[in-house]
């Protein structure tokens, strides 16, 4: 991963995510000094990310929103989270571009990893994300998106002709471009 001598991100990384993100070489080793001071094996476990999420909603259930997000950040599958992965996820979901949100928004979503999904992939991941929402909130919902089963519904009217289809990532992203409706709602992830 980096340089585990000297402790400082590599060359080869560096480059990499200046490519690639829209962060600057400061801010990539200011990310990383604090990245290794946090996890000082250079790898954040499932388990430690379940935290981290968990004291962001501390009035929520992010046990399991916070597995899926794992694993859409977990790209080569190893069960941790390394440096890299960090930074790349974290340009996606706070800085990116809107169609590199709605990749990652795929990779959510498709939570059996098979490149396309489907309409019960949708309510499983809508359903974790109404796990987050503390109870007194819910009511301030519109009534058509006030249940996990009615946003994903209204969800997949916007990106898939009927019930038992799945939809791959381009239809998907152009899915959501093409309505606001539903681009406010996968906006709302994180």
């Amino acid at each position: 991963m980096g340089n585990t001598k000297s402790g400082a991100v590599s060359k080869e990384i560096l480059e990499e995510l200046k490519l690639n993100t829209k962060f600057s070489e400061t801010e990539i080793v200011q990310w990383y000094e604090n990245f290794k001071r946090q996890c000082p094996t250079g790898r954040i476990s499932k388990e430690e990310f379940q935290d981290i999420y968990s004291k962001f909603f501390p009035d929520g259930d992010a046990q399991t929103y916070s597995r899926h997000v794992f694993r859409s950040f977990d790209t080569n599958s190893d069960g941790t989270l390394d440096f890299k992965e960090y930074i790349i996820a974290l340009h996606m979901t706070s800085t990116g571009k809107t169609t590199k949100k709605l990749e990652w928004a795929f990779s959510l979503f498709d939570v059996d990893q098979n490149g396309y999904i489907t309409k019960s992939e949708v309510r499983e991941i809508c359903t974790a994300i109404f796990k987050l929402i503390p109870r007194n909130e819910l009511s301030a919902l519109p009534n058509d998106e006030n249940t996990a089963e009615k946003r994903a519904d209204k969800l997949w009217r916007f990106i898939a002709k009927g019930d038992n289809e799945r939809v791959a990532e381009e239809e998907f992203i152009q899915g959501v471009l093409d309505n606001e409706v539903a681009l406010r709602l996968i906006q709302t992830l994180k």
